[in-house]
């Protein structure tokens, strides 16, 4: 589908309702490895509403209101006097960036499809920004309307309090006078170790660099090619990436665990797998499956885990920030095909298990010693990485004038093996799987009927 022509109607910046004078916050540990990522990107579409200017006053009011509390999102990145990246707040900046824009020619229906992420991008703002830019950007900004599309800086939050954010803007904007879970803005709890990065915005988006923190320059990591495939800057070429959003209801997710779990009774402790480990599992294997990779090939599944209940001692669950950590395993395909699908669903369980209290510290310390800015596409080799969570529940985020229709994601911090689950629009269990991946292993994967399960 072509880009939708989006018209700019108004640009303005909200700031909080009231004066709360100058804040520092340092990033710590669990932020600092995003900051060459790109803005997150969360697009929500909701129809019925026909009264584009006084929903756009609602907003913003409700913003302003919102942004008391999470005033964070209202600052600017910078640095201390010792190099330590932190958030910066003061009364006289800018604020949250708002822009009003209309899509005449394409309507709500036209944006329900399943395949792609390019008639997304004209409705949410700041594709292709770096997280880095934060020091001279908003690090949140706001394209509304029917359309709410959201970019978040990632090295300021995950998503556990992007929306921890989004639900607390809604409950203002439907007639609450407070929010009624306040963020928890000491970071410093979790971590407190300080981090001196020397890192600069690359003069050129298509240069790169090895990664270390050391460098002048943060690399970039690359939009999503719909269309064709692309130079990469070293000659050669990228594969063609298409995205297209699965929809496993209720009775397929309830399927694909008990199939899972059949013939893996609880024993030495184990313990049996859970949902996501369950999904997860299924994922991989078909994904691996339609890639055709030999059975010596490596491949990878990643994990974004919330480490908020991990860390000792542990963090609230409103802990605004990042609080999550990249968790790895690997195996041969040919070892991940020749088994059962329990095999996958054992690795990731072991893995994520595995990632305690003394794993994080572990991680982190050597980070600390060695510091490394990682790419969003740096999860590994014929990977599979999952992101978000079904437990959000984005379609409870209503601003007073109904649920949405649908929740997605933008087109930044995408990859080949690039995967978001999402609270299924169809409610119950069921859950929506947004899936990138080369263009020939997607045409394959569609064609998997045991992938798709359509119960």
């Amino acid at each position: 589908m072509e880009i939708p022509k989006v018209k700019v109607i108004g640009k303005s910046h909200v700031k909080p309702k009231k004066d709360i004078g100058r804040k520092e916050c340092q990033l710590v540990t669990f932020d600092l490895p995003y900051l060459a990522f790109y803005y997150n990107q969360k697009l929500m579409l909701y129809k019925g509403n026909d009264n584009f200017e006084g929903s756009v006053e609602k907003l913003k009011e409700g913003l302003s209101v919102v942004l008391v509390d999470f005033y964070q999102l209202a600052g600017k990145l910078g640095k201390d006097e010792e190099g330590v990246f932190r958030v910066e707040y003061d009364d006289e900046m800018e604020g949250v960036e708002v822009v009003e824009a209309l899509a005449d020619e394409i309507s709500i229906d036209d944006l329900l499809v399943e395949e792609g992420t390019s008639s997304l991008k004209g409705l949410i703002p700041y594709n292709g920004v770096l997280n880095l830019e934060g020091s001279h950007r908003p690090l949140l900004a706001i394209q509304d309307g029917t359309a709410i599309g959201c970019a978040f800086n990632h090295a300021i939050l995950d998503g556990t309090s992007t929306w921890h954010f989004m639900s607390s803007w809604a409950e203002i904007c439907s007639g609450s006078d407070t929010i009624s879970v306040p963020p928890f803005l000491e970071r410093t709890k979790a971590r407190n170790a300080r981090v001196k990065l020397d890192l600069s915005l690359p003069s050129d988006p298509r240069a790169s660099s090895n990664g270390d923190a050391k460098d002048t320059k943060a690399s970039s990591n690359g939009d999503t090619k719909d269309t064709k495939a692309s130079s990469n800057g070293d000659g050669n070429t990228e594969p063609q990436l298409r995205e297209r959003v699965f929809k496993f209801s209720e009775a397929a997710v309830d399927k694909i665990k008990s199939t899972v779990n059949a013939n893996n009774p609880p024993s030495d402790g184990s313990k049996p797998f859970t949902t996501f480990q369950s999904l997860s599992a299924h994922i991989w294997r078909h994904v691996t499956q339609a890639r055709e990779l030999k059975p010596e090939d490596y491949t990878v599944y990643t994990v974004f885990a919330d480490c908020r209940k991990r860390v000792d001692p542990p963090m609230p669950d409103s802990y605004f920030g990042n609080l999550i950590q990249a968790v790895f395993t690997v195996t041969a395909a040919g070892l991940l095909l020749a088994h059962p699908v329990q095999f996958g669903a054992s690795t990731i369980q072991k893995a994520i298990e595995a990632h305690d209290a003394k794993a994080i510290e572990n991680r982190n310390s050597e980070w600390e010693k060695a510091p490394k800015i990682f790419q969003y596409k740096d999860a590994g080799v014929n990977c599979v990485a999952v992101g978000s969570s079904p437990r959000f529940k984005v379609y409870d985020v209503d601003f007073g004038f109904g649920k949405p229709v649908v929740v997605r994601s933008g087109g930044n911090n995408r990859f080949d093996g690039m995967v978001y689950l999402y609270q299924g629009k169809s409610g119950g269990r069921s859950i929506d799987v947004e899936i990138s991946l080369e263009a020939g292993a997607m045409e394959k994967l569609e064609k998997d009927q045991e992938f798709l399960l359509n119960v």
